[in-house]
Order: structure tokens, then sequence, then C-alpha cells
């Protein structure tokens, strides 16, 4: 009498979790990927600034 509830409870609890690893490992992926970006950005160089006049002939 109680098979199914308990069945329903126990999906309902594995999805969930399922939920929450993915989310976390996506989340991770993400940080590490954004603190890649930025880490390489901060090394390469800053581009030479144009002059204001050559911008406004081009």
């Amino acid at each position: 009498m109680m098979f199914w509830p308990a069945v329903t409870l126990l999906g309902f609890l594995v999805l969930t979790g399922l939920v929450i690893v993915m989310g976390a490992s996506s989340t991770a992926r993400y940080e590490r990927e954004k603190s890649a970006a930025s880490a390489s950005r901060a090394a390469q160089p800053a581009p030479a600034a144009e002059p204001v006049a050559a911008a406004a002939t081009a």
C-alpha cells in the first residue's frame, strides 16, 4: 500500500540530487573558464589607443 508513494519520493529525491550535482559541476566549470579568461586577459598587453582625430576621420 505504501509502495508507490515511497517509490515516488525516492525518485524525486534521486532526481533532485542529480539536478544539484549537475548544477554544481556546471557552475564550477563556468567559474574555471571565467577565471582562466580573466587571467589570460590580464596577461595580454592593452591595445594602443588611437588618437581621437584619427578615429573621427576613419
